[in-house]
């Protein structure tokens, strides 16, 4: 399952990046596309929601297809750069306090006619700031949220810089406007609402009509905004509820509304498990142009599948899960180009500090210490040098080790961090020194659960490979490898997790989710004062103080023994001749970011 988290993970691929000044993306020079041109992408998990900002919704299936079909305020092109997208522009208009006004251009509107406007992205930041709920959470032992009773508001969602804006927002009086003040300095403001897949989020007056029971548009918009505006706990329970569960969906809804998009292209097709196809939508009045008419997602998880679908014609492009095995068959496929490149994701292993297992205080007998070493003796035979040289190199003979938390191989403050973090020291497959650490810390064979998919051929080679070095290394390890992983994060069944965070963008406070104590991506219940001190001052950080500040970060990370990052997932981007200008981004949505290029002979 490639299942990416809120805040994207922790993967920052460079400093915080300014929106530029360009022309929103654009196409061919006609009205659309060609009568019959078609686009066939493969993909290895089927579409499952409209709403990408909640703990279900947010997965890259789910987002490769609602940036085709919404329009944004920004979108990082190949590049990496942040430009300007079709919903309209935003300014800051004060910096003490911090101030950021949205603008929605005239042709902003909804695939039904209603205006895109300042209710849509209200409801947003009511979603995702956390500030209006009324419990810390209202899950179920499987991780999906729980129906709220009419006492309770929860948004299953939360964003750093959302939860930073305390008061109502200033909304003009035709709602073209919206502007946010923030409770403090916020270093990513330009990329906090708007940009890529998220967009604006899910249409307001569909949620008034779902929730509230309200049918006309405006009125719908308007208690939505009142809701918010009042704390309304009975309206806002009902809101809650359709905003985190109301627009899933696993094949095509009868329900015509929960379609509702703003973008180029209107879903026309979904068979459960199989495929989703959109097709140009005449409705559309903004100026994002695709060239190409049809565009049909099929869905197959396993990788060498798809390259017989290319090799077959059955499908034009596909970014699988990159093996030697995958490379090897695509590079003999006539008319198919293969691009190699590091991915948006990178893999790493977490400890579990709250279950009472071996690298909990409260199993050695409440000695944090102790529990440290024994979290280190485990990293430390950790073969991270093996894993890149056994499974990565044979896909790319430049592949290192990723030994950074916070930014990629390659990346402007990448050296700078690593010199000094202490990550390469102490993951570096050291059996002996392992060993050392265990004695030590006095503890004898302490068994470690260790959690991932596996169903995932690469994830068994990787827990074969740890399992082998942390067993020679006097740890006892079962595997509890499981295909529904995800839902199983944060629940205490395990001591060591395996899985790989996925970038949406480079923000540095990113890492607020990841490692702030009780934060969305905290899995393992970390927490540190000097951390959650650290990741304060990354909020309100300037650009000059951000290379800086990661390094306490990451400091912080080694010195308590977080756990460690491993290597950059490897992506292969493969695709026929027959379609042009197929490239790919390091961050979501990938090789989907520039769609209105897309062009087939």
């Amino acid at each position: 399952m490639n299942k990416r988290f809120l805040a994207a993970g922790a993967s920052v691929a460079a400093a915080a990046m300014v929106l530029t000044a360009c022309t929103p993306p654009g196409g061919n020079d006609e009205e659309g596309g060609s009568d019959d041109s078609i686009v066939n992408v493969g993909w290895n998990e089927s579409f499952r929601s409209m709403n990408t900002m909640t703990a279900n919704g947010n997965a890259v299936s789910n987002a490769i297809l609602t940036y085709m079909m919404n329009d944004n305020f920004g979108y990082y092109d190949g590049d990496l750069e942040v430009q300007d997208g079709a919903l309209g522009s935003v300014e800051q208009v004060s910096e003490d306090p911090l101030k950021v006004k949205y603008t929605f251009s005239d042709d902003a509107k909804w695939s039904d006619g209603t205006p895109v406007d300042a209710a849509d992205l209200a409801l947003t930041w009511a979603g995702t700031s956390a500030n209006f709920n009324t419990v810390e959470s209202n899950n179920a032992d499987d991780g999906s949220v729980k129906e709220n009773d009419a006492k309770t508001v929860y948004f299953d969602s939360s964003t750093a810089g959302s939860a930073l804006i305390k008061d109502f927002p200033e909304v003009s009086d035709d709602g073209k406007e919206i502007t946010f003040e923030y409770s403090k300095p916020y270093a990513d403001w330009q990329t906090e609402f708007g940009v890529g897949a998220d967009g604006v989020g899910v249409p307001a007056h569909i949620v008034a009509k779902k929730a509230l029971g309200i049918d006309d548009a405006q009125e719908g918009k308007d208690a939505i905004l009142k809701a918010i505006k009042d704390k309304d706990t009975e309206q806002l329970s009902k809101i809650s509820n359709t905003w985190n569960t109301g627009f899933d969906f696993t094949s095509m809804p009868e329900d015509e509304d929960l379609l509702v998009h703003n973008g180029p292209y209107k879903m026309t097709k979904f068979e459960e498990g199989q495929y989703v196809t959109l097709e140009l939508d005449d409705k559309y009045t903004g100026p994002v142009k695709p060239k190409v008419k049809t565009v049909t997602v099929r869905y197959n998880g396993d990788p060498m599948a798809m390259i017989q679908a290319i090799e077959n014609g059955e499908v034009d492009m596909t970014q699988p899960q990159a093996t030697a095995d995958v490379l090897s068959a695509a590079e003999k496929i006539d008319g198919v180009t293969v691009d190699a490149a590091d991915g948006a994701t990178y893999e790493h292993v977490d400890f579990t500090f709250d279950n009472k297992g071996p690298f909990d205080p409260a199993a050695n007998g409440g000695d944090e210490e102790k529990a440290k070493k024994v979290r280190q003796a485990f990293l430390k035979a950790m073969p991270r040098e093996d894993i890149v040289d056994k499974i990565i190199k044979p896909l790319n003979d430049k592949a290192v080790t990723r030994d950074s938390y916070s930014q990629v191989p390659g990346s402007p403050m990448y050296d700078a961090i690593t010199e000094v973090n202490g990550v390469a020291d102490d993951a570096d497959g050291d059996v002996e020194g392992a060993k050392k650490l265990l004695e030590e810390a006095g503890v004898d064979s302490p068994t470690v659960r260790v959690m991932y998919d596996n169903t995932n051929s690469r994830r068994q080679q990787e827990f074969q490979l740890i399992k082998e070095s942390a067993e020679k290394a006097g740890f006892e390890i079962k595997d509890v490898g499981d295909v529904n992983w995800g839902t199983r994060l944060g629940d205490g069944t395990y001591d060591v997790s395996l899985f790989g965070w996925q970038s949406e963008g480079t923000g540095v406070t990113e890492n607020d989710a990841n490692f702030r104590t009780g934060a969305q991506n905290n899995y393992g219940g970390y927490s540190n004062k000097e951390m959650d001190k650290i990741l304060d001052k990354l909020l309100v950080s300037k650009e000059d103080e951000q290379q800086d500040l990661l390094i306490d970060m990451e400091k912080q990370l080694t010195e308590d023994a977080f756990g460690a990052p491993i290597f950059q997932f490897p992506e292969l981007t493969i695709y026929r001749d027959s379609v042009k200008n197929v490239k790919s981004t390091a961050v979501s949505p990938t090789m989907f970011w520039n769609y209105w290029e897309w062009e087939v002979n």
